[in-house]
Parts: structure tokens; sequence; C-alpha cells
């Protein structure tokens, strides 16, 4: 019996992904200059920045600065049009592959979680991501880790909305344990857990180790349902995760949480076994 294993859709159409807002705004740059006749270097000299830097950020691989966006308006004319675009991209800094899920997730009506090693992102502290999005981005700013936070958390709005969807979220035991950010920041980061638990609408199971294979799952994943479409579901992967609408791929997903939710521990004693794990952090 093979649990761990999630079906890779055999079509490419699982794989379309719209330009981030990073890639649209280097794009932008790139016409406007053009439309002015300029090359590379001439921007990159009225900018006070090198020509790679001007290529990087034309091609979307690199985060614009706030400098450079207002030195664009002085070479182009724009009266603040790439300053206040930059200013968006800070609102709206989510990796690339992960915005199709965004878009998805604000109007799902059920939402399904295996999170694995992590807390589920809806419930994480910011110094719980602060950790989490600094190891993952060892050379990226404050600025660029401050935006990556504020990202994340503003998806929590969905939780306090007139009708929010029904979460349910399983966890491996060993996220209780992997210490993230220190001690005192995790014993924070499990109470705020168990704040969140107790609230209308949302369920949180922990998959213990006793569960052995049964219960392990190298990949994190997510199944949404919606009112009037089709269920989707959204897995991480090495390269960021993606959104998959096929049914056969989707039922796997959604057969493997079932099996999960099977050996995960009763609603009740998970709850018992996150507050034990938080004591012991205290202690």
């Amino acid at each position: 019996m093979e649990v761990n294993m999630v079906e890779v859709p055999d079509t490419h159409e699982d794989f379309k992904e719209p330009p981030s807002p990073q890639q649209r705004f280097g794009a932008d740059v790139r016409a406007v200059r053009l439309g002015r006749k300029l090359t590379q270097k001439h921007l990159a000299t009225a900018t006070n920045y090198t020509i790679p830097y001007v290529s990087q950020v034309e091609s979307g691989k690199f985060m614009p600065s706030q400098r450079f966006a207002e030195g664009c308006d002085k070479v182009f004319g724009t009266n603040g049009l790439f300053a206040k675009m930059r200013e968006r991209l800070q609102e709206e800094d989510h990796p690339q592959s992960f915005l199709p899920y965004v878009s998805l997730e604000r109007k799902a009506a059920s939402i399904r979680r295996y999170s694995g090693l992590f807390i589920e992102g809806l419930f994480q502290t910011e110094e719980y991501q602060h950790a989490i999005f600094r190891a993952g981005h060892p050379s990226a700013s404050e600025e660029i880790i401050a935006s990556k936070i504020k990202a994340r958390t503003g998806r929590r709005e969905l939780l306090t909305r007139e009708r929010p969807p029904k979460l349910w979220s399983i966890l491996h035991e060993a996220a209780l344990h992997c210490r993230v950010a220190g001690r005192e920041a995790m014993h924070r980061q499990l109470e705020h857990l168990l704040q969140m638990a107790k609230r209308p609408g949302i369920d949180v199971q922990v998959v213990p180790y006793s569960a052995g294979a049964e219960g392990m799952h190298w990949l994190a994943f997510t199944v949404l349902e919606f009112d009037n479409e089709p269920t989707v579901a959204y897995m991480d992967d090495p390269q960021g995760g993606r959104v998959y609408r096929r049914p056969q791929t989707v039922q796997v997903c959604i057969e493997t949480f079932d099996r999960f939710r099977a050996n995960a521990l009763p609603i009740s004693r998970s709850l018992e076994l996150i507050d034990i794990a938080r004591k012991d952090y205290e202690a």
C-alpha cells in the first residue's frame, strides 16, 4: 500500500501560471524604456544603478528597490507611477507559483491542509514566519522578509470574514517539536495555534509519531472545495508549488488526506498534545 505517493499530471494544463507582480513591473519598465528609445545603459546611468541590475529587474528576476522605482519615474517622467507600483509589489509579495493558489483560497468554501513539519501558514505567528523566510532566503533584505510576512499574514483575513471557509488542518507531531525561532517563540506559536483551533469552523489534528509511515508525507498539500466550481488541489514542491485541476490528481490528494485523518489523533486529544508541547517550551 503506497500512501506517500501523489500522482503527477501528464499534461501541461495544470502548469500554466500568470506572470508575477515582480515580472509585470519589470516588463512595464522595459516597455516604457523602449518607448522612450533609451538603452539599459542610459537607464542604469540615470538611476545610478548598474546595467546588470536593470536587466535583472526587467526580466523579473530581481525585486526592484524603491529608490530605483523613483529613479525610473524621474527618467521617464511618469509622475510617481513606478513608485506606486513598487509599493503594491511589497503588498503583493507572494511567490509567482503561489499566486494562483491565493486567488483560489479567497473563494474556497472548504480548505483541507496537510502541513507536515511546519505549522499551517494561516496559523503562523510573525516571528515563526520570520524564521522560516530568513532560513529560505538567507541573502534577502529585511525589507523583503517583512513584505513576505505581511503577505502571508494578510491571508488570515479570509478567516474573519462573514462566511469564512471551513478549515481542517492536519500536521505531524514533529511540527510541534521542530524548534523554529527558539523556545519562547515556539511557546507563543503553539499558544496561538491552540487559540485558532478553538474557533468555530476550524479543526486541527495531529498525526503522532506512533503512526509511523502511515502518517508521513514529504510534501505539504491542500484540497480546496468551492460552492460552484470543481475541487482543486495545491501541492508544495521544490520549485514552489502548483495548482492541480485534473480530477484524478485531486482525488489522490483527497484520499491521501483522508488516510492521514484516519491515522491522526482525535481533535480533543490533538489539542491536548499541542498543549503538552506548549508547556514543555514554557518550562
